[in-house]
């Protein structure tokens, strides 16, 4: 399987550890949360590293949209971050006045580079390799990339970083009518995605502006106060219609009355663009129909925001005493304590032997197996944010059973073994 995620870990194996405080310089919930809870590190504003338990997150949210891709007809590839000028240029989006977001270099050997904000460019130039004939389409490439972009704001921590991890798809297609058929499947394909994502219901097919894509473009905007946009919602058709191109006429096309709208703030988590043969005909890609004659490929552009969707969930799934992962992207099925281990040598043994049998049945299990006090293990367990508990201690020892705690409800059960990995789902 690919992206496969490692089973389970000892807590005390880890080298990274929480902490109380954020750094002083962090002003945004997601990234306070995710550093002290040992999920990512800052290395400067809008830079962050992935740490093994946010790594975790990272590939489980991968995995979930992987799937959907495949499962449209998407092939996987990867391609280089590096960008030749060249391509840019004919498309005139080289040019900071046209895409103020490039970080760009020289070359040692002469010639500049930049380093990709988007794909749409290198990989249409690349296509034609591989496309000379109707009979080759329709293709739907797409890649998992860390984007580089020269953000002139970078506060919102893991949601708007200057690099991030992205899912970019690209369809290929003889005509607008095959385009248009892929793109309704694409938005069905994204709607499925943040449904076991648990943000399906706040988060909202939204028409946007293209920016430095196209004139207009499709937005999956999720409801949230932390978030940097501001759209108008029309909850009984499940659409909204973005701040920044709300007027009569954008009303009128997609039939939305006014007075329904609701305004609210929202974080970009995904976004479609369709570029009809533009980028085809200035790249000079065409392929030959039915008939012999030579015709420009039709392009459309489907990106996800991976780490930003894993740092809009960080700020919604949260409370005061720190994360609530939904289940689905929980770095661990769930998080094991035992509290009195190093005193007592049947709470270590009873302690291990579970850890052993949830492991034998597929579950991933983090091991709080450190030498602490419990509230300082339930601490760090309220701020990691597994969703399930599992307690062993001479009191649940003398009553043959697990003590089980819900994350998000703080239901605390007193559960036999068996029932207790019933709830984990698996």
């Amino acid at each position: 399987m690919k992206g496969e995620i490692s089973n389970s870990m000892r807590q005390s194996k880890l080298f990274t550890k929480t902490r109380r405080e954020a750094p002083k310089d962090e002003i945004s919930k997601n990234a306070e949360l995710l550093i002290r809870a040992g999920f990512i590190h800052k290395e400067m504003a809008g830079v962050y590293d992935f740490l093994p338990l946010g790594l975790l997150v990272i590939e489980k949210i991968k995995n979930i949209v992987r799937e959907e891709m495949d499962k449209i007809g998407g092939q996987e590839i990867q391609m280089s971050s590096l960008q030749r000028k060249e391509l840019w240029e004919r498309t005139d989006r080289w040019s900071d006045k046209n895409v103020d977001v490039w970080f760009k270099s020289k070359l040692n050997s002469g010639g500049e580079v930049g380093f990709g904000w988007s794909h749409e460019e290198p990989i249409t130039d690349m296509m034609k390799n591989y496309i000379g004939s109707y009979r080759d389409l329709p293709i739907y490439p797409y890649q998992f990339q860390s984007k580089l972009r020269n953000e002139l704001r970078a506060k919102s921590g893991i949601m708007r970083g200057r690099e991030f991890l992205m899912k970019d798809m690209y369809s290929y297609t003889t005509d607008e009518k095959s385009h248009q058929e892929f793109y309704d499947s694409v938005i069905e394909a994204y709607h499925r995605i943040f449904e076991k994502l648990g943000i399906g219901d706040i988060t909202y097919l939204t028409l946007a502006s293209g920016g430095a894509f196209t004139q207009f473009s499709h937005e999956f905007q999720t409801i949230t106060e932390s978030g940097e946009d501001v759209i108008y919602l029309e909850r009984e058709k499940k659409i909204a219609v973005n701040k920044e191109v709300l007027n009569d006429e954008v009303l009128k096309k997609e039939g939305i009355e006014r007075g329904n709208l609701e305004e609210v703030k929202a974080a970009e988590v995904g976004n479609i663009f369709d570029f009809k043969d533009i980028k085809s005909k200035e790249l000079g890609l065409y392929f030959k129909d039915e008939k012999g004659e030579e015709k420009p490929v039709h392009l459309g552009s489907y990106g996800i925001g991976i780490t930003r969707i894993m740092g809009t969930i960080a700020e919604i799934f949260s409370d005061d005493k720190g994360l609530v992962w939904p289940k689905n992207i929980s770095p661990f099925d769930v998080h094991l304590i035992s509290v009195g281990a190093e005193k007592s040598e049947a709470v270590k043994t009873a302690v291990d032997k579970l850890y052993d049998n949830l492991n034998s049945k597929g579950l991933t299990v983090l091991y709080d197996d450190r030498d602490l006090r419990p509230g300082e293990k339930f601490a760090d367990s309220d701020l990691i944010g597994i969703p399930t508990r599992f307690i062993i201690s001479e009191k649940t020892l003398e009553q043959g059973k697990i003590e089980v705690k819900d994350r998000e409800t703080g239901k605390v059960e007193m559960l036999e073994e068996e029932d207790a990995v019933s709830i984990l789902g698996k």
